[in-house]
């Protein structure tokens, strides 16, 4: 079986966002970027399904620019078998993303394709649905466990009102949760083995799938300042001032 992971290249979380001087988008110039968090967890979830015996191929796809190809070499290090690099210079948007993964899906034919929940940039948590609904296939989401037996994957979701269990029939989309697991370290000799596993690089308009963007962002600004603190001697103190500003 093989199995399918998106992998996309974030701002590190370690990064305070800036917002462009003219307000048309985030600066990423000089910036760090790294993998999206929740996507390792999925990667590494396929790299342990692999070596329990469940699948025989991992593959990690990317869609972005041209310089994506060393993010995508981080995929290789961690463990993938293959790499897929959809080019595109666009901004992709979650409902392209899930259509340029069934056109791959279509190609490839996996058992499984997990996806992080959502990415931290954009927050949207909705590439892993669309695919799901666009391919026709069960879907299971925020997974906290993830079990592989006889065709048929059973799944404990993270929910507003505590754990929940599902059994889907492979193949299936599954999105994962911050505690799946918790991600390899990569180390220096799987870094030299990377450089010479397969990347193939595809055109996203080869794939036919258009890049225009669904939602377009008028303008971005930057949270407003907090105002200053201020300190008070006491609990009385604190509810005279929280009377005179109309709070108690």
């Amino acid at each position: 079986m093989k199995i399918l992971v998106g992998y996309k290249r974030v701002v590190d979380y370690n990064v305070r966002v800036q917002v462009k001087p003219d307000g048309s988008g985030v600066a990423t110039e000089g910036v760090k970027l790294s993998p999206n968090p929740f996507d390792e967890i999925a990667l590494e979830e396929a790299l342990r399904l692999r070596e329990k015996g469940v699948a025989t191929e991992v593959i990690v796809v990317g869609i972005g620019p041209a310089d994506l190809t060393a993010h995508l070499r981080n995929g290789l290090a961690m463990g993938a078998n293959r790499a897929i690099h959809v080019v595109t210079g666009d901004a992709v948007q979650p409902l392209t993303a899930a259509r340029v993964l069934l056109k791959l899906v279509e190609k490839e034919q996996p058992g499984l394709v997990i996806l992080g929940k959502q990415a931290i940039d954009d927050d949207s948590n909705q590439t892993g649905q669309m695919l799901a609904a666009l391919w026709d296939r069960p879907q299971a989401t925020f997974a906290s466990k993830l079990d592989i037996d006889a065709g048929t994957a059973r799944v404990v979701r993270e929910v507003d009102a505590g754990l929940e269990t599902l059994a889907i029939d492979l193949p299936a989309v599954v999105t994962t949760d911050l505690r799946l697991n918790e991600p390899r370290f990569i180390k220096l000799p799987d870094i030299m083995k990377a450089k010479s596993k397969p990347i193939e690089t595809l055109e996203l308009a080869a794939l036919g799938v258009e890049s225009g963007d669904h939602l377009k962002a008028e303008h971005y600004a930057p949270p407003p300042k907090r105002g200053k603190g201020v300190m008070v001697k006491d609990v009385a103190e604190l509810v005279a001032a929280l009377k005179a500003k109309g709070l108690a």
